[in-house]
């Protein structure tokens, strides 16, 4: 797995006209799920299309520390994974996690769950992301966790405990990713009973639960749903290698190119995903339509075009908040104000991502206004040149990739990219990639 390498910024000139067809990347969270499940399994996963990046690296490097074995095949993105039929052979090591929550979230339940002698840490920023919710839900089921540095984040020293099928509960308002840990580690425990998983509050992004959820069936477990607050994994399953599984392109990172399309002319068209697509972020198309684009799906690709200047949206984005940051740029070319709201998972993202967006949309020009979970943005008469931070957060430097872009309503400005390589987190190649749907 290759990872380009970066200069420390890119400069973008403005841009009239995108069009073009776009083979997307891997899904993220799909990546990672498939990899730890495949590694749970019983028997050998052949994996295709798996995302290359940096935070399915630190997954694949995270198994091979616990004993799991997996070959990529040549230069391909396609892998073997030698399943562990439901227990990692290595019972002591020190886990790197990066910035990637996809990995270290599912991962640890696992390790709380199957037990042993394990550290688990990662970079600055994923020491400062909340893990508090997990930990506790784990901790109430007896699981042996300790935290190493400040409680409620990474890093932790997981030991053996005693695991009991019975009071499994998580809060659902900080990180669905939680609730999706405990998902894929309740088939772990071999009981005679079912385990039921209630969600506290409400839950939030519920369309990477259904992602979850159609994986592991895939896997051979079936999940049970009482709406969105009961969980039921009959006793007696276990995870049972599919053979081979296809990873779909990634809905977030279409969401760049879609926008590029409705705010500048277009067809732009990103192949790889489309109307049979698992994932919720495909949901971000309807927010464009909402905004005067023009969107039209097949079952492996979607296209979006300009109709003309794009309107102003007002909505909620819980369901889709990655995503939702492209909105965000988009609204740069709407006529009136926009507002994304209930946002609030943003703001432990791999950045603060409302301030993030706010301080960097203020730079092009713009007027923007936050609270704690909604944003609320006014596009300038004229967009300003800019020197775009970047907060080591891979989104904002995707989304700000944008502002370049002829809009009907106003043009699209000059603007630096500053510590570009964040992109390797999801999407090493994408700035060579959206520089091939620029038309000049």
């Amino acid at each position: 797995m290759k990872i380009p390498h970066f200069p420390p910024y890119i400069d973008l000139n403005p841009v009239t006209r995108a069009e073009g067809t776009i083979q997307l990347p891997g899904s993220k969270s799909i990546s990672n799920r498939t990899l730890l499940l495949a590694a749970l399994s019983e028997g050998d996963t052949e994996i295709s299309e798996l995302l290359a990046s940096d935070d399915t690296l630190v997954m694949l490097n995270a198994l091979t520390s616990l004993g799991v074995k997996w070959q990529q095949k040549g230069m391909t993105q396609d892998y073997l994974v030698h399943g562990v039929d439901g227990k990692f052979p290595v019972r002591q090591a020190d886990l790197f996690m990066g910035n990637a929550g996809t990995a270290i979230r599912p991962l640890v339940a696992a390790l709380g769950v199957l037990g042993g002698n394990y550290t688990v840490h990662g970079v600055q920023r994923m020491h400062e992301r909340p893990i508090g919710d997990l930990v506790d839900a784990l901790r109430r089921v007896g699981s042996e966790i300790s935290y190493t540095g400040v409680a409620g984040f990474p890093p932790l020293h997981i030991q053996s405990g005693q695991i009991h099928p019975h009071g499994w509960q998580v809060r659902g308002n900080v990180s669905s990713q939680f609730l999706t840990a405990l998902l894929m580690a309740a088939p772990l425990i071999v009981c005679d009973h079912d385990i039921v998983i209630e969600v506290l509050g409400d839950l939030i992004s519920k369309p990477y639960i259904e992602i979850t959820l159609n994986l592991m069936q895939r896997f051979g477990v079936t999940v049970k749903r009482d709406g969105w607050q009961k969980f039921i994994i009959s006793a007696g399953q276990y995870y049972q290698s599919p053979g081979s599984i296809h990873v779909e392109g990634d809905a977030s990172s279409a969401s760049y190119f879609l926008a590029a399309g409705a705010i500048c002319g277009g067809p732009v068209r990103v192949t790889g995903v489309g109307r049979d697509s698992i994932q919720g972020d495909v949901r971000f198309v309807d927010a464009l339509e909402k905004m005067g684009a023009s969107i039209s799906m097949g079952d492996n690709w979607i296209e979006a075009r300009s109709n003309g200047a794009l309107k102003a949206i007002d909505a909620d984005f819980n369901a889709i908040p990655d995503a939702a940051m492209t909105i965000a740029i988009a609204a740069l070319y709407a006529e009136g104000t926009s507002v994304l709201r209930n946002i609030g998972s943003w703001r432990v993202k791999e950045t603060d991502r409302i301030d993030a967006m706010a301080a960097e949309l203020a730079k092009l020009g713009a007027q923007v206004e936050t609270g704690t979970d909604y944003l609320a943005i006014t596009p300038p008469a004229v967009l300003q040149q800019a020197s775009i931070a970047t907060y080591d957060d891979h989104r904002m430097a995707m989304c700000f990739s944008l502002a370049t872009l002829n809009g009907a309503l106003r043009k699209g400005t000059k603007v630096r990219i500053l510590d570009p390589k964040c992109v390797a987190k999801t999407f090493p190649d994408y700035f060579s990639v959206f520089a091939s749907i620029k038309k000049y």
